[in-house]
């Protein structure tokens, strides 16, 4: 097996992600969906292994037969950097590679709403992106980091796993930590983060309870910390922090959330119309006097969708129907992908009935 011609191949095929699995041939995702790469044999499971040991360094190797997988960033010569996975599965070894570009991405391209930008320029507070695995949270955070390098004098720290971007400092400065080669844990990194006098820092994931108190910490101190959760949407984001702490403290996180949480970005990735490349709906969330009673107070937590669509003219803030109801108007992905995405299938085949009449797909016999 040649690891190179396989990512190459995949490259050459548009794909953003490579899987490479014991007696199977690579599997590629392009545009989303997930297909054979044409003309590859299937892999032997030795073939893997000696592909895994010739990636891993012995700190990587070593936490690989701790943990049963690791993540790190790998740069092949002439293909890119990618972000590589070994894990076990079923007792054999699989690898796995996202496409990484060699640039941070720009925020102005990636179709997200300019209030994203506005959010980035936040002086202080939490802003977190959410969504599910592949949905942009990570190329959405890089963004915003970029473009913070580029309109602040600030010292800039992200503690991620792995390092996906290197980010040039433009105007800032920029330190970047890597969970297990610079630093253990999400949680060590940020107890020395306090000594480090960032004025923004980047967690890539907030996965333990520690990690989220200290991120609530460092934003109530002063500090502008972006991070990643695996949630839905803005109200479920809201819950599953609050749902991390005990029940004693809820009405206390309740209200510390509340002061500095900035937004919510919360994204789905959708398969354009004309079937080249995918487009991020968006559900956006400004917290707002109203949005942060909602939060303080339990009774009223399942009005934040509701403020939120109240929220569009004046604030920026759009639903996820909002936003994919604009794409569709638009042209920019279809009817069936709409419905598919939407959060109220129903309320969306209204509207379009209501002010888009002609679009409405004809009835099926």
């Amino acid at each position: 097996m040649n690891l190179d011609e396989i990512l190459r191949a995949g490259l050459k095929a548009g794909a953003t992600d490579v899987h490479l699995r014991p007696g199977k041939p690579p599997v590629i995702r392009v545009h989303g969906e997930l297909r054979v790469l044409d003309n590859t044999p299937a892999i032997e499971p030795e073939e893997i292994d000696r592909a895994a040991r010739r990636l891993l360094n012995p700190s990587l190797a070593a936490r690989f037969e701790r943990d049963g997988g690791v993540d790190f960033p790998s740069m092949h010569a002439d293909l890119g950097c990618f972000r590589a996975s070994v894990f076990h599965a079923q007792g054999e070894t699989g690898l796995a590679f996202r496409v990484i570009p060699f640039l941070p991405p720009v925020l102005d391209r990636l179709n997200l709403p300019p209030v994203i930008e506005r959010l980035a320029l936040e002086e202080r507070g939490l802003i977190l992106a959410t969504g599910p695995a592949g949905s942009g949270k990570s190329t959405t955070l890089a963004a915003m980091i970029n473009h913070i390098a580029r309109s602040r004098r600030c010292h800039i720290l992200t503690i991620e796993d792995p390092i996906e971007f290197l980010f040039e400092d433009h105007g800032a400065l920029i330190t970047q930590r890597e969970v297990g080669s610079d630093t253990a844990s999400f949680a060590e990194a940020l107890r020395l983060s306090f000594r480090l006098d960032p004025n923004v820092i980047m967690v890539g994931e907030m996965r333990d309870l520690e990690t989220v108190a200290t991120v609530l910490a460092l934003a109530e101190t002063g500090h502008l910390v972006l991070s990643t959760l695996h949630t839905l949407n803005a109200a479920e984001t809201v819950n599953r922090i609050i749902a991390q702490f005990p029940p004693h403290h809820e009405r206390q996180i309740r209200y510390q959330l509340a002061q500095v949480l900035r937004g919510v970005v919360s994204l789905r990735l959708m398969p354009r119309a004309d079937r080249v490349g995918r487009i991020p709906a968006c559900e956006v969330m400004v917290t707002t006097t109203t949005i942060q009673r909602c939060i303080e107070d339990p009774a009223r937590a399942g009005q934040i969708p509701e403020f939120i669509a109240q929220g569009q003219e004046v604030y920026g803030m759009q639903t996820f129907d909002q936003c994919i109801f604009t794409l569709f108007r638009d042209g920019l992905i279809t009817y069936e992908t709409a419905l598919r995405f939407c959060t109220t299938p129903v309320d969306f085949e209204i509207r379009v009935a209501r002010e888009l009449p002609d679009r409405v797909p004809p009835v099926r016999p």
